[in-house]
């Protein structure tokens, strides 16, 4: 006798076809879109609250009916969110608490339901570097809520754990790594268009929501000024740092990709991501260049030689335009003169001042550390600390940065070792992206937030992609 549970499940397969979920998640998706406009034009301040909610629960929808798009939703809810708080407080006044912002880390939480339900079968399934990560992310949890603020606390844990366990999302879903990689490769080159575009946009223009951002966030001494050809790009994102890895992530995605639209896409890409400044990911992109070019079939390297020659042909006549021309060759230049560079001289006395510090901090500071009150304004405002090591150390000390280090470098380990990419070209681009990443933590917090994003989901998805493979040659052998 069939089992009701089983009984119940094979209706609704049969009752709703996979192309009926992609259309229901579509109708969805368009519908929240709709919501949101209709809220900014009727009732904006509404949206401080309805937009996190809002997304939520679309969100938890298309985890459970579409799992694919929920993966591309995540990616534009990342993207997006912090232009249109940008577009609200532009419209009704500064939110200081940015509550808006919350909405990308809730969208994640949700695969927690997939870590806790996997979590059995971890060890056997090849996932334990994820969980020494979340290991070391509890304990940096447990050690802030002695020693820190509990609101400090949150946001930085949600900032620590939302990569790890999206990441770990996308690597137990190995079995459908074609639909995932095909997936994520379209959500990205379609960002590089989109936010490349908004990108030279707000450089050429300096749009007043962006310029308002600038001088409410304080962020002009380091993002630029407030005006036309002032800034540095930052596009829809928060800060230029942020953009950067995102359109790192997606140009090199581009060299894996085929058809006419990935050189208009290159155009803006690469032009925004020149704009924005930012040497490390400028290094990080050329680092994963040379990983994708030195683990490919001869083939696809004279295919990657040809796209590069035609993204040449189609940036160089843009970057030579005045002023554009002008702020980027002057930025190439400080790479001739590092030890006069104001930043480099900040950065190697930031690691002189603290190395000794960061590497006898045994316990830990704990989540919140970086955050303090201003006894001015009673808001929580962030230190800035320009290496994720030294983050690492202060936060989680010795105790919790050998579980998250440890984890990291079992990903590192496994994943360099990967013969696939020879002939998967998308994964030998995720392992390079994971991995040029990984190498930008000596001067960047790149674990955290939607740079923590990409470092660990691409370093998944290629050993999703490595499982994928590995169980097919096992099935074929039988």
């Amino acid at each position: 006798m069939i089992s009701k549970p089983i009984l119940f499940n094979t209706v609704l397969k049969e009752q709703f076809s996979p192309q009926d979920r992609s259309a229901q998640s579509w109708i969805i998706i368009l519908g929240f879109i709709f919501l949101t406009t209709a809220c900014y034009f009727t009732s904006t301040a509404s949206l401080r609250f309805v937009f996190p909610a809002m997304t939520f629960l679309v969100a938890i929808f298309l985890y459970l009916r579409h799992p694919i798009h929920y993966i591309g939703f995540t990616w534009w809810v990342w993207f997006l969110t912090p232009l249109i708080t940008r577009l609200v407080d532009y419209k009704i006044g500064w939110d200081p608490t940015r509550q808006m912002l919350i909405a990308p880390y809730l969208v994640v939480f949700i695969t927690i339901i997939t870590f806790f339900k996997h979590l059995p079968s971890t060890f056997r399934q090849g996932g334990l570097p994820f969980v020494l990560g979340f290991i070391g992310v509890c304990y940096g949890c447990l050690v802030g809520l002695v020693y820190n603020q509990p609101v400090a606390v949150i946001r930085s844990f949600l900032d620590w754990l939302s990569p790890i366990i999206f990441a770990f999302h996308l690597f137990s879903n190995w079995r459908d790594y074609p639909s995932y990689r095909q997936n994520i490769q379209r959500i990205f080159i379609w960002g590089v268009f989109i936010l490349g575009a908004y990108g030279i946009y707000q450089f050429v223009v300096a749009p007043e929501w962006d310029q308002y951002w600038l001088l409410q966030s304080k962020m002009f001494t380091s993002a630029g000024k407030p005006v036309p050809f002032g800034m540095r790009v930052w596009s829809t994102l928060h800060s230029p740092g942020p953009f950067a890895t995102v359109m790192q992530a997606g140009l090199l995605l581009l060299f894996t990709s085929s058809g006419p639209f990935i050189f208009p896409a290159s155009a803006v890409g690469y032009l925004s991501f020149l704009l924005t400044q930012v040497r490390s990911s400028w290094g990080g992109w050329l680092l994963g260049t040379i990983m994708i070019f030195g683990s490919v079939k001869p083939r696809i390297q004279m295919r990657l030689i040809t796209i590069i020659l035609m993204m040449t042909i189609c940036v160089v006549p843009l970057v030579n335009i005045e002023p554009i021309s002008k702020v980027i060759t002057t930025r190439l230049e400080t790479f001739s003169n590092l030890e006069k560079d104001g930043s480099f001289k900040d950065r190697s006395a930031t690691y002189d001042r603290n190395l000794n510090l960061a590497l006898s901090n045994v316990i830990g500071n704990g989540f919140g550390n970086i955050w303090k009150v201003n006894e001015k304004t009673g808001q929580i405002e962030v230190i800035v600390i320009d290496s994720g090591i030294l983050d690492m150390f202060f936060t989680l000390g010795w105790i919790g940065a050998i579980p998250y280090l440890g984890g990291l470098i079992l990903i590192v380990i496994s994943v360099s070792n990967y013969a696939e990419g020879r002939f998967d070209s998308f994964l030998s681009a995720a392992r390079a992206i994971g991995l040029s990443c990984c190498a930008q933590l000596i001067i960047y917090s790149g674990m955290l937030s939607i740079a923590g994003m990409i470092l660990w989901g691409f370093l998944a998805i290629a050993m999703a992609g490595h499982k994928y493979y590995s169980r097919q040659q096992v099935t074929s052998d039988r």
